[in-house]
């Protein structure tokens, strides 16, 4: 009886080890990376680029859109009151894309009105230039990380036939596939992850750029409104 018992836990634990040595191995982050090949360091690089230039530029226009609301009344009674060196001083220490306008238009006092409007346009063309640096980096980044994971597709099928083409046995096995297409089909999710969002990101970028221009043409229309007020 006791022998039975024996055989049967023996019976049972080699069941066992048989069904853990069969059982497929899971798949983690990093064997799927690996298998993508020297693209996907790549497309690791370039998703740090898209990450770091969408959280500078983030924190930059964060700060572009940062005002004191008693700003353009500050300038305002410091204009009225001929105060122009306590009105240069106020734009300075806000030292904001706004400020940097006004403070050009204040330089300009006693001119032809046209000629304060061109110096206020063209600081506002700086700011905005300064504001959309690094843009044209994570558009090229979502549009070229496809592009590099269809590379990545071509080159794992060329290694598919190449592995294929070394198999002179005349029957195909799935180990001369599976190289090959792990790399055709990892890169392309690389690099369609990586580029989809880089475009959300550029385009969200976009459009804070946007509401700031729609600003700083708000105060330059405010600050010319103001000259043209009687005192």
């Amino acid at each position: 009886m006791n022998l039975m018992l024996i055989l049967q836990s023996t019976s049972a634990l080699l069941n066992q080890t048989t069904e853990a040595s069969t059982a497929p191995a899971e798949m983690n982050l990093w064997q799927m990376f690996s298998y993508g090949g020297p693209i996907m360091y790549i497309l690791v690089i370039m998703f740090a680029i898209a990450i770091y230039m969408f959280i500078e530029r983030l924190i930059t226009l964060k700060q572009a859109m940062k005002e004191d609301s008693s700003f353009m009344n500050r300038i305002k009674d410091y204009i009225y009151d001929g105060k122009i060196d306590a009105a240069v001083k106020l734009c300075r220490d806000a030292n904001t894309p706004t400020a940097h306008m006004v403070e050009k238009g204040i330089s300009r006092l006693g001119r032809p009105m046209s000629d304060v409007l061109v110096a206020i346009e063209n600081v506002g063309n700086l700011e905005i230039a300064n504001l959309e640096k690094g843009l044209v980096i994570v558009a090229s980044i979502s549009g070229g990380a496809p592009m590099l994971g269809f590379l990545g597709t071509v080159t794992g099928m060329v290694t598919t036939f190449y592995n294929m083409s070394l198999n002179n046995t005349g029957t195909i096995r799935l180990i001369d596939l599976s190289e090959g297409m792990y790399q055709a089909m990892v890169t392309t999710v690389g690099g369609l992850i990586v580029g989809i969002i880089a475009y959300f990101a550029y385009n969200y970028l976009v459009s804070r750029v946007d509401s700031v221009v729609r600003k700083l043409e708000a105060r330059t229309m405010e600050f010319l409104d103001l000259l043209n007020e009687p005192a």
